[in-house]
């Protein structure tokens, strides 16, 4: 066999193959022809041509010829091939040989074109020509010039088996298996039988395409010519097992083997590797290592990718010191084996010293650098390393450019991204799909709409990544409707939808807050039957997102098989639509069912706690944490800060902040947030100085938000506005209109109406319904009526829906006498079928909550309550000549019956109730929906002098310390 035909090999069959893809040369047979040729595997095979002998005469002495090419100086072979030509052409053909074959090594075209052109003029159509033009065909197969060889190739009028081969080989050596496959089939069509390396050759197309049944009926014409015995042709066959995922056919193969080479041990350990079975692949190395083959190069890197499995570092490392022991210097595929090896076994120390240590590295070694610096997520370190790349002269190629693109995203880097962009569409590179699916990432993460939208439109060829990228950019950028109208788009040509794409259509569904739009969400998914578990907790948390709580509740029911997820899901969507009594009660629950809370769950838990201001619950699910080893940082420690303030502990509040040893902007604004509830507003001025002078950290819009609430409620105005100043002029901020609203109730509340409005009326944006109704509230309070009718028309023009808004209007109206119009307003609100939330007070007593509604007797022990509280009004009467001042009964009613409704306020059931059933001298702690009235704060004034009881409000808009007579808001409510 000549070393042509060994360098050749591979595999062959007869396929059908469409017409659009067959090879139309003079020699093409009919498909007709190929269907009655597939089944005729008992073809005679014609003799194999044998290349007859070199003419008798003695060729000269070529050895100076053959000295130049080993001494891989080009130029000179040709200039001793000239020297060597000078006699008659026909008897240099051993001469052309060589230098062919040496322009095929360096993949030297030019150079091999020249030879082509010699041979075209000097050698005579004879024997040797066509051993030459097949030399050619093979040459220009290697060089990558398909379309010479197949032109040459067409040309010849006579063909050797060698010459199929090498156009064979030519087609997959150039990644075209299909015009492999096919030429093979007129191979067959013409006459000839393949040989060895014809098998290997159309068996490694086979196994490109991954076609098993074409791989497969060559297995079957190798048993049958013999040639299953050849060793290379087995390993052939093992491969296109592997790789058409036909591990079993490949193992069977392999164990009926009775000659296996270290090719054939390699092969099925690269097999196993590949698959991800590791153990066998490394069960299979022990057995090769007993078997004395020697152990080569290839071998090594396809055991290290088995041990890129954590279980078989220890294994890896061995192998590693193996590799060491035997060589004093790492191969390069060795060397990048290690590195991957190690980076997936996260042990980034490891392979950056083997990377560095590298005497020559390619491609390949720094994109597995770079993509395990990526995976680590070590983002800075990565590109850093693009930058070592480029100076060292390695050209960046996809790869590469991925992973740096998505480096820059991770670490919100726009500018190195987009620079790294130019670089790609110099490239052209920008169109390729995998760099255009990570553009479209790098942009969304960078909050870069309109750089990810031309992303996308760049991408030739855009696959379901492509979609499902750019509906989660829009939908993360909170362009919500973009990302339906794109999924509209997806579902209208038919194209495939996974969970990932669902996910973020219902995220886009619950954050235009459509039911409409989730329902059709949800009816999609269940025609589809793409639901799983991951997409039923979505539809709970996206449910509850859109405030419809029983259409949470009931997708809830119907999870089978709940994870931690979905009980969260419930218990969030339950506290953000303010029922914290069923968070409980699914809490429990869950922990009942075995599940055990996360941080996720105990943050939601917390907020329920804290919105029932339970501060026993709080102090269990603090202790919870302890036990389970949760570690009292980040949002954990932020939550139960906040915790502790909303339940009225204070202190609690600033021992769990003074424990935390790093702490963020989060817990730094929870704890200003804290004080500011707690009317301490100085304290949160000074928690504000001590973050930013002390600890160096920068303020967001969120800690502004809560100093300008402390000062809001200790009227500290000056301040106030001072903050506003500082966000805009030293931290470059834009104020919301949230910080308009309390810069409004912060004058509003010191009776600076007409500053309020001043400032209303210069803000940058048209001001929002929390605007007026925080002026309209301060309009009531001070008897503004003129301003307080502007706020109330504004209020109503912008949520008529609301029916907290037509009770403010409603008071205004009230505490100006003006019943006609109150009359007037309460009819509307029965015409648009808006209901008033009545008010409610609870308090928590030997661990249980009692709620309280305005002149409530549904109480067990309702009798006891109003008799302590008729009790109480006489001492306080008595003792410190307290009458209630009916003014804040805005009720067109007698006087006399006043009176009754004021002393049947939700509050002061839940403070008698405590007086009953809570220890002499402990406080007494009472949390209430809706904000207190100026005579139940006088009441609570006065309980807290007589009964020598610390009493503690919250009420909607913060809380009221009463001690001895006193509150801590300085009557700043």
């Amino acid at each position: 066999m000549s070393s042509l035909s060994l360098v050749c090999c591979n595999s062959s069959i007869s396929l059908l193959l469409p017409d659009q893809f067959r090879r139309r040369s003079p020699n093409v047979t009919s498909l007709s022809s190929q269907i009655r040729m597939r089944g005729a595997l008992k073809l005679v095979a014609p003799p194999i041509s044998k290349a007859p002998p070199l003419p008798s005469k003695e060729p000269p002495n070529i050895s100076s010829f053959i000295e130049t090419p080993f001494l891989g100086a080009l130029a000179e072979a040709f200039k001793s091939l000239r020297s060597l030509l000078r006699d008659e052409c026909s008897h240099r053909v051993d001469v052309y040989s060589q230098v062919l074959d040496f322009c095929t090594s360096n993949k030297a075209l030019a150079e091999g074109q020249q030879i082509h052109s010699h041979v075209v003029k000097c050698v005579p159509d004879s024997y040797f020509s066509i051993f030459l033009n097949t030399k050619l065909v093979f040459m220009y197969g290697k060089c990558g010039c398909v379309h010479a060889a197949e032109k040459l190739f067409d040309k010849m009028t006579e063909r050797t088996i060698f010459t199929w081969n090498a156009m064979i080989g030519t087609y997959v050596s150039n990644a075209d298996p299909i015009g492999a496959l096919e030429l093979y089939g007129e191979m067959r069509n013409s006459g000839f039988f393949p040989d060895p390396c014809t098998f290997a050759l159309v068996l490694k197309a086979s196994s490109a395409m991954e076609d098993l049944p074409s791989g497969a009926e060559v297995h079957g014409l190798a048993i049958k010519s013999g040639y299953i015995s050849i060793v290379f042709v087995a390993n052939a066959l093992i491969t296109m097992y592997a790789k058409c995922n036909d591990l079993y056919g490949a193992r069977r193969l392999f164990d009926s083997m009775n000659d296996k080479d270290i090719v054939t041990w390699n092969s099925i350990i690269s097999a196993y590797s590949a698959t991800g079975i590791h153990s066998e692949a490394l069960n299979l190395f022990r057995d090769l290592q007993r078997t004395g083959h020697e152990i080569n190069t290839y071998t090594v890197v396809a055991t290290l990718q088995a041990c890129e499995d954590s279980k078989f570092q220890k294994l890896g490392s061995e192998i590693h010191a193996f590799v060491l022991k035997s060589s004093h210097t790492l191969d390069i595929y060795v060397a990048n084996a290690l590195v991957s090896m190690y980076l997936r076994c996260r042990k980034m120390n490891i392979a950056s010293r083997i990377f560095y240590k590298m005497e020559n590295r390619d491609n390949i070694s720094w994109n597995s650098i770079l993509s395990g610096s990526v995976q680590n997520g070590l983002y800075s370190e990565a590109l850093q390393l693009f930058r070592d790349m480029q100076e060292e002269g390695t050209k960046p190629d996809l790869v590469s450019i991925t992973n740096v693109i998505s480096a820059c995203g991770r670490i919100g880097n726009l500018l190195l991204g987009k620079e790294t962009h130019a670089y790609a569409v110099r490239r052209g590179l920008d169109c390729v799909l995998q760099v255009g699916n990570t553009l479209i990432d790098l942009y969304n993460k960078c909050f870069t709409e309109k750089y990810m939208v031309h992303a996308f439109d760049r991408i030739l060829a855009k696959d379901r990544i492509s979609w499902t990228t750019i509906i989660a950019g829009y939908t993360q950028n909170g362009f919500y409707g973009d990302a339906i109208s794109f999924f509209r788009e997806v579902v209208k040509n038919g194209m495939e939808v996974d969970e990932f794409m669902i996910g973020s259509i219902l995220l886009a569904c619950s954050g235009v807050k459509s039911m409409n739009y989730m329902k059709e969400a949800h009816c999609f998914i269940l025609r589809k039957g793409i639901i799983d578990l991951v997409l039923q907790n979505s539809l709970v948390d996206s449910y509850g997102e859109c405030k419809n709580i029983d259409y949470a509740a009931k997708t809830f029911r119907f999870i089978q098989e709940k994870d931690i997820v979905s009980w969260t899901s419930m218990i969030s969507s339950y506290v953000q639509n303010g029922y914290p009594n069923e968070a409980f009660s699914v809490f429990f629950k869950m922990m009942e069912a075995g599940v055990d809370a996360d941080p996720i769950t105990l943050i939601s838990i917390l907020s329920a706690a804290a919105a029932l201001s339970v501060a026993r619950k709080g102090k269990e699910i603090h202790g919870y944490l302890f036990r389970k080893g949760f570690s009292c940082e980040g949002p954990i420690a932020s939550s139960l800060v906040d915790m502790y303030a909303r339940c009225g502990d204070l202190k609690c509040s600033f021992r769990v902040f003074t424990s935390v040893k790093s702490k963020d902007v989060i817990l730094w604004t929870s704890m200003i947030n804290a004080n500011g509830m707690h009317g301490r507003g100085l304290a949160a001025v000074s928690l504000f100085h001590d973050m930013v002078n002390d600890n160096k950290l920068i303020p967001d819009e969120i800690t502004f938000l809560s100093i300008l609430y402390a000062c809001s409620h200790s009227g500290m105005i000056s301040e106030g506005k001072r903050f506003i100043e500082i966000m805009t002029n030293d931290f470059c901020l834009e104020p919301w209109p949230e910080h308009y609203t309390c810069l409004v109730d912060l004058l509003g509340r010191a009776n600076r109406l007409d500053e309020a409005y001043e400032y209303i009326q210069m803000m940058p944006f048209e001001p929002t319904a929390e605007v007026w109704c925080s002026l309209l509230g301060a309009c009531r309070i001070h008897s503004n009526k003129k301003l307080g009718e502007i706020a109330a028309g504004k209020l109503l023009a912008l949520v008529p829906e609301n029916p907290g808004n037509y009770i403010l209007v409603s008071n205004l109206f009230a505490s100006s006498g003006r019943w006609k119009d109150v009359k007037n307003l309460r009819t509307g609100m029965k015409g648009r079928r808006l209901t008033k939330n009545p008010g409610c007070s609870w308090i928590e007593v030997e661990n249980k909550v009692h709620s309280f509604i305005a002149r409530d007797k549904s109480h067990p022990h309702s009798e006891k309550i109003y008799q302590k509280l008729g009790e109480v009004a006489e001492n306080l009467a008595r003792e410190v000549g307290y009458i209630p001042d009916t003014k804040f009964v805005l009720h067109n009613v007698e006087e006399e019956k006043k009176v009754q409704m004021i002393y049947g306020h939700s509050e002061r059931l839940a403070i008698a109730y405590g007086l009953l059933e809570t220890p002499e001298g402990s406080p007494i702690r009472v949390t209430k929906n809706l904000r207190i009235c100026g005579d139940c704060h006088t009441f609570c004034k006065l309980v807290s002098k007589v009964y020598r009881r610390e009493v503690v409000i919250r009420d909607a808009s913060r809380f009221h310390h009463f001690d001895d007579g006193v509150c801590s808001c300085g009557d700043y409510y």
